[in-house]
This record gives structure tokens, sequence and C-alpha cells, in this order.
């Protein structure tokens, strides 16, 4: 998951509820142009301290970081070219893209990205609010990965989750 300059804390606070829902554990966080959003303990029911998060202060930081561990970049956005969400496989290392909530993610993000995606949607608006479709779209993962076996077993080690363990009961 990769937020752009999402200002606002309960829409930052709802993503990261519904990453931990679906067992991400890192978000990437690029703030260019806002400030990164106060949190509050309360408001995002402790997932902050669950998912760590991954500060660039670029988007090309951010990009070039995930291509370097082998990760597909989708960015949402309202624009002819994108592909549907639901035409996406999104079984392998993936990096969803949302942005702001009114400019959307930036030319940049969109540009740099291998494909782009929207939500279909058949009503009058154009788009959901962004914690929304951050969740449809991390649920369509969840629904891809879960009806290909992926979490049948974790990818961590006893190790790796122990050390987790001892870092969360630390915050």
């Amino acid at each position: 998951m990769i937020l752009e300059n999402i200002h606002d804390p309960h829409n930052v606070s709802a993503i990261l509820r519904t990453c931990d829902a679906v067992g991400i554990p890192i978000v990437s966080l690029i703030y260019t142009i806002e400030k990164f959003p106060k949190i509050g303990k309360k408001s995002s029911a402790s997932a902050f301290k669950w998912v760590e998060k991954e500060k660039f202060k670029s988007v090309a930081e951010c990009y070039d970081h995930l291509r370097k561990n082998n990760y597909k970049i989708y960015a949402s956005a309202l624009r002819s070219e994108s592909k549907s969400l639901y035409d996406l496989d999104l079984t392998g290392k993936t990096a969803l893209v949302f942005g702001n909530e009114h400019r959307g993610v930036s030319d940049e993000a969109a540009a740099n990205a291998d494909e782009l995606f929207t939500i279909p949607m058949f009503g009058m608006v154009q788009s959901l609010n962004v914690s929304v479709a951050a969740a449809v779209a991390l649920y369509e993962a969840f629904r891809q990965r879960f009806t290909a076996g992926y979490y049948k077993n974790s990818e961590l080690t006893v190790a790796q989750i122990n050390s987790l363990i001892d870092e969360w009961c630390k915050k």
C-alpha cells in the first residue's frame, strides 16, 4: 500500500486498519505536498502501532525502493486508459497507490506506475472516499490471494514472528 499526500487522519487510520485486517505489515507514505497527519491511537483502533510506516520524500524514491524488491505498482486513477481493478492479477508482489482526497494520485505517480486502475462504478458519483476505495482494492487482493491459498501458511518464520511480537510489545 502506498499513500500519497492523504491529509485526513481518519482516512489514513481507516486504511491502516484495513491493511492490518488483510495482513499487510508495511505501508509506504509519500508526503511531498501535505504534512503527514497526526493520527490518534483511538481513531485507528491501535492499528497504527501494528503496521509499519515507510516514509518517502518523493514518488521516485518510493517506486525505486519497491521495484528493487520486485513489486508491480498499480496506481488508482480516473483515466481512460485505466483498467478495472477486477482485471488485475493481484497475487504477485503488488503495491497499490492511492492519492490525495481532492487531487488523486499525482501525474508523476500515475505516469511511473506499471498500470493504472479504477474501481467500476455505476452511480452518479465518480469515486469513493479514499479509505473505502483502498478497502475495496485491498479486499480484492485478499480475495485473489486467499483463493490461491496464500493465507494457509505465514510467509514469516517463527523467529520473525517472535521478533515482531517483541517490537509490538515495546510500543
